[in-house]
């Protein structure tokens, strides 16, 4: 990729792991590259992925190489940076979509090992909230982990990077563990207030976009990209479930000071920190009008529709 042409896109791109979020990246990674000449694209799977006989894992496997995706065996948390770097070397774009599962210390190190590569172009794992008006000293630490990697990547002019604001991957709402919506009981538990905000987006509709993002023109570069499939209300939730649902659904509101304590009583309970942190309203919401998927006229799915082809089938 010749970083001087601003209508050069990314070529020969790497994306990291094939999770929830990076099997929608490399589908749509590998439908958009049919239309770029010269575009390849390849994952980083564990071995232990690659070899393993569960079926599901098989089924995804089988379903990359039908892609024409190239399989690279590499390890993000055993692997030390200098490992990464000469992997990330032969590529001029590494997408991260491992997620947090590799651990808390995993982004800096991805992070360190793309500026170290020299590669043009990097998009670090930061699908989710804005951190920068979240700010330090949040009830979520891994949060100020992901300001670190945005403070490195801004100190540097070698490596462009763009980062992809997606908000709450939306059916994490709807989880049973996160406990915002119970629908055992009908309830919708507010984080904060019932007027509290949070912005949500499918990770299928995040894979679209970011390979539109990967492959626009001119280039996007060194910039934050807000999507959303939905802004709503914790209160606009519950109205919403009851329309589909036709049903009552009860509301409650858990105060950020009742998010507070509780964390205080379990202060590594991840679902925990993250409540606290939703409850605050700060950085996890934004107007759909200004998103990369509204000015381009992309559709994408909001809570209405998810609610309507996931839950209204439930008993």
């Amino acid at each position: 990729m010749n970083q001087s042409d601003p209508n050069a896109t990314s070529q020969n791109i790497l994306v990291l792991g094939a999770g929830e979020l990076g099997l929608p990246v490399l589908r749509s990674l590998a439908r958009r590259a049919k239309d770029v000449d010269g575009a390849k694209i390849s994952v980083l799977l564990r071995a232990s992925a690659v070899e393993s006989t569960e079926p599901g894992k098989r089924h995804d496997i089988a379903e990359i190489r039908e892609l024409g995706i190239e399989i690279v065996v590499g390890d993000l948390v055993k692997s030390s940076i200098d490992e990464l770097a000469a992997v990330f070397a032969g590529y001029d774009t590494v997408i991260g979509c491992a997620g947090y599962a590799a651990g808390i210390n995993t982004p800096m190190k991805l992070a360190r090992a793309a500026l170290q590569a020299r590669i043009p172009r990097y998009f670090p794992w930061q699908f989710g909230v804005d951190f920068d008006v979240i700010g330090r000293g949040s009830p979520q630490d891994i949060f100020d982990a992901q300001l670190d990697v945005r403070e490195l990547l801004r100190s540097q002019h070698e490596t462009e990077w763009v980062i992809i604001s997606t908000g709450m991957f939306m059916s994490y709402l709807f989880e049973r563990d996160f406990g915002v919506v119970d629908l055992d009981s009908d309830t919708v538990h507010a984080l904060g207030t019932l007027d509290t905000a949070v912005t949500l987006t499918t990770p299928d509709d995040i894979g679209v976009l970011t390979a539109e993002i990967v492959f626009a023109k001119p280039r996007i570069r060194n910039e934050i990209v807000y999507l959303a499939g939905d802004t709503v209300t914790y209160g606009e939730v519950a109205d919403k479930l009851q329309a589909a649902l036709g049903r009552p659904i009860s509301r409650s509101e858990w105060s950020e000071q009742f998010l507070m304590d509780e964390l205080a009583r379990e202060p590594t309970n991840m679902m925990r920190k993250y409540r606290a942190a939703f409850a605050q309203g700060r950085g996890v919401a934004w107007d759909k009008s200004g998103t990369f998927n509204h000015t381009r006229a992309i559709p994408v799915t909001d809570v209405a529709s998810w609610i309507n082809a996931n839950l209204t089938s439930r008993p």
